[in-house]
């Protein structure tokens, strides 16, 4: 006897007919008596070493239409809970080595230190010599700061590397890591010039401080250089936030009088029509989407504001043809109640987070919104991070 497997669960086990689990099963395995896996036709053979130790990845042995069915089941599965259903759209998924960002530990082991990404449901740092997802200018960077970081950390110290891929080349932010002395601060020097950095900054226990940054960095959002400032968010691949402006413009539509709430840098602000009002919570974001408004003509009202503490209410939100809204993973559970009781016509939701966008999906159904539709982007490659934008409609 033997049972298939039907679907993959949020954190990648395979799910069998009965509501087993099974880790690194899939769907078209089969589950034999003695627990074996019989392979099924979406299982595929992990391209990298590191699989499945390292925690930055956790579906690496499923193809691609094992890894859309899951993306597609995750969306379905958070609106069913909340007795919700839509059309769900083809995922998009980014391609092998296309991150941009990623945020690397570190830790000093006798002479050397040890760099990667955490293992998998563990705080063991998993020594990274070969990476499928990173942007090659990211990983090229691995080796080099595995051996500046062997002579920076003291013994048993823990770091961390943030690295983002800017218009300039490679922002590192390194945390953790004291520049005492002169010795300390000349090779931080040599390695920044030497690596061509876009920038280095320093956190030692009281914020990021810039170390080096030759001249001003900055990212192009929609045609737009924007001041990138130390630390703010990025989408994780180029092409995953393309899907994700394509798909609030088309939401969106021809609109003139459009809302960006928690616009960030301005992904979304920049690529719309028309006048759009943009609050986001992170002062130094606020001031970089300012400044490349000001630059590039764009008629964007930026405002700092904290919209979990400082929802628009119905007289701001009567302004608006268009909400867009780009929260955390924590959704937007004060601002969605406010919308629900609005009368704005059209709202794109762009979430991390099937499961808070599909709570917040409900209150906005039980205020009259239709749920149009829903596209499901894999950003973060072989993983269990799900992203997607959603179209309401009253």
């Amino acid at each position: 006897m033997s049972e298939a497997i039907v679907r993959i669960a949020a954190r990648g086990d395979g799910v069998s007919e009965s509501g087993r689990h099974v880790p690194f099963a899939l769907p078209g395995d089969r589950l034999l008596d003695d627990g074996r896996i019989e392979p099924g036709p979406h299982r595929q053979v992990p391209p990298c070493r590191h699989f499945p130790e390292c925690g930055g990845c956790q579906l690496q042995h499923a193809d691609d239409d094992a890894y859309r069915g899951y993306l597609v089941s995750r969306v379905e599965g958070a609106l069913a809970q909340h007795g919700l259903a839509t059309e769900i759209r083809e995922p998009h998924l980014s391609p092998p080595n296309s991150r941009r960002r990623a945020s690397l530990r570190a830790l000093r082991l006798g002479k050397g230190a040890v760099l990667g990404f955490n293992a998998e449901r563990s705080h063991q740092i998993v020594d990274m010599h070969e990476c499928h997802i990173l942007r090659p200018e990211l990983f090229a960077l691995v080796a080099p700061l595995r051996a500046l970081l062997g002579d920076l950390l003291k013994p048993r110290q823990t770091g961390e590397a943030q690295l983002a891929l800017t218009d300039q080349g490679v922002d590192v932010g390194l945390k953790g890591v004291e520049a005492a002395g002169l010795e300390a601060i000349e090779r931080l020097t040599d390695f920044c010039a030497r690596h061509r950095l876009a920038r280095m900054s320093l956190d030692q226990g009281l914020g990021p401080e810039t170390f080096y940054e030759p001249v001003p960095v900055t990212v192009t959002l929609s045609g737009t250089p924007v001041p990138f400032p130390t630390g703010a968010f990025l989408q994780a691949t180029e092409d995953g936030e393309a899907a994700l402006v394509a798909a609030v413009r088309e939401a969106a539509g021809p609109a003139q009088r459009t809302a960006d709430l928690f616009a960030g840098l301005g992904t979304f602000a920049l690529s719309l029509p028309g006048q759009v009002y943009a609050a986001e919570a992170s002062r130094d974001s606020v001031l970089a989407l300012k400044r490349a408004a000001g630059t590039s003509g764009k008629a964007i009202a930026a405002e700092h504001r904290d919209l979990y503490r400082r929802p628009l209410d119905a007289s701001e939100l009567a302004n608006f043809e268009v909400v867009v809204l780009d929260p955390p993973r924590a959704g937007a559970a004060e601002q969605i109640a406010a919308l629900a009781s609005s009368r704005v016509p059209r709202i794109a939701y762009v979430s991390c987070n099937p499961a808070t966008f599909a709570r917040d999906a409900k209150t906005l159904a039980g205020g009259g919104y239709a749920l149009s539709w829903v596209r499901p982007v894999g950003q973060f490659r072989w993983s269990t991070h799900v992203e997607l934008a959603g179209c309401f409609t009253r």
